[in-house]
């Protein structure tokens, strides 16, 4: 390892332990009870590690780390009984985070500063929300609990063994077991999150949290789950639709980045509608946001996301939407550029967004003009198909305030693209 190296790692362990000390003298403040580590104890036993490190790699024996962590922890334990005799009630949590610094500080040396940074972060995030977590076991109920346990049981038992393979000729071909219950743990996932967020922070911020990390990962999926919700949380109607229409603009943005990766000069031709579509949608979400009259939380009852029931009955769907998908593009797609690209929109935007763009850069290929509303056609074909499932499978409340940004974003796209 080269000095210079060597002093980036050093350097690295020793950021780390200032920046967890420093959240350490920080909590201490809000307290009577004196830390036995600060600022710079941390900081050194962060530098302990990555010494001690140092040297079991020079003399090629894994004890001196072993002997060095061993030392420290002696004592930290003794530092922990001298306090507890001072205070009533001790916890372990600082106590803890130095025997965590000192490994981090290793890892920093032996392994890799980024993951080390990572698990420095994760450690002081974890420090510095005691009470966001005392906070969250309070709203959190013995129900709860058990659904959330029942669902992690059955996925661990059930995806492992799920078959990652499909079956039967197109348009079956799309149906993929282990793909799909993965896409129910992961929406049921972002969904539990925004619950979290729901109980923590209100209805309304929570849901739209929620629906701007459905975006990022499926807005159709993010459709689909809420207003499957809807006709169960009918008093949560406004607020799903503000998530719904977030997550759709979130999808426009998603577009935007994808063709600027592959090719700018798209980018200029393509922005204008595209943006246009996302201005409306986040105007009409925040209209919706700010419109809303204030909900009583007691009165709200919300579901836990993670009922095996509601999860099987969203895979069904899914399933099903992917494989109407499927047909409709094998059976008609070879009838043009727009009329694939619209088919293909039905199911996915990010594949043939990043197809028709990867087309404009070979010789003899499409121009940008034409790949320009081949992207549009796509985006608006799946702004029509989450405006289907709203529209079948939400509640009332839910289609009426969904409507106008949903026709006004596929008319306005329209507009743009194809008569301008």
């Amino acid at each position: 390892m080269t000095e210079p190296t060597l002093f980036l790692r050093f350097g690295a362990a020793l950021l780390i332990g200032v920046l967890i000390g420093l959240q350490r003298e920080y909590a201490s403040g809000d307290s009577d009870q004196e830390l036995f580590a600060g600022a710079r104890t941390f900081a050194l036993l962060a530098i302990s590690g990555a010494s001690g490190a140092l040297i079991a790699d020079i003399l090629g024996s894994p004890w001196v780390f072993i002997g060095l962590v061993s030392v420290l922890g002696i004592l930290v334990v003794v530092a922990y009984f001298i306090q507890a005799s001072k205070f009533a009630s001790m916890g372990l949590t600082t106590e803890v985070a130095a025997l965590l610094t000192v490994i981090i500080g290793a890892i920093c040396y032996a392994y890799s500063i980024e993951f080390a940074a990572a698990l420095g972060v994760a450690v002081t995030v974890l420090l510095a929300i005691k009470w966001e977590m005392r906070s969250l076991i309070k709203v959190i109920t013995r129900e709860d609990v058990y659904a959330t346990l029942r669902f992690a049981v059955i996925t661990a038992i059930v995806l492992p063994i799920l078959p990652n393979r499909t079956y039967g000729p197109p348009p079956l071909d799309v149906l993929n077991p282990h793909n799909i219950w993965q896409m129910i743990v992961f929406i049921s996932g972002i969904n539990f999150l925004g619950y979290i967020l729901i109980k923590m922070v209100g209805p309304r911020r929570g849901i739209g949290l929620s629906g701007f990390l459905g975006g990022l990962a499926s807005s159709t999926a993010n459709t689909l789950s809420f207003s499957q919700r809807s006709k169960d949380e009918t008093e949560l109607a406004r607020p799903f639709a503000t998530a719904i229409i977030v997550g759709w603009t979130v999808m426009f943005v998603r577009v935007l980045v994808e063709v600027a990766v592959i090719n700018k000069q798209l980018l200029f031709t393509l922005w204008p509608p595209i943006v246009a579509m996302g201005v409306l949608g986040l105007g009409y979400s925040i209209y919706l946001y700010v419109s809303q009259y204030a909900l009583d939380e007691t009165e709200v009852k919300i579901s836990n996301p993670f009922e095996l029931g509601p999860a099987i009955k969203f895979g069904l769907l899914y399933a099903v939407i992917l494989v109407v998908s499927k047909a409709a593009q094998s059976y008609l797609g070879a009838s043009g550029l727009y009329i694939s690209s619209f088919l293909a929109g039905l199911a996915d935007v990010d594949a043939i967004t990043l197809s028709v763009a990867d087309l404009t850069l070979h010789s003899g290929g499409i121009g940008l003009d034409m790949a320009e509303r081949a992207i549009v056609l796509a985006v608006i074909s799946n702004t029509l198909v989450k405006g289907g499932i709203v529209l079948s499978l939400g509640s009332r409340l839910l289609r009426r305030s969904i409507w106008p940004a949903f026709v006004g974003m596929v008319a306005v796209g329209s507009l743009i693209s194809f008569l301008f």
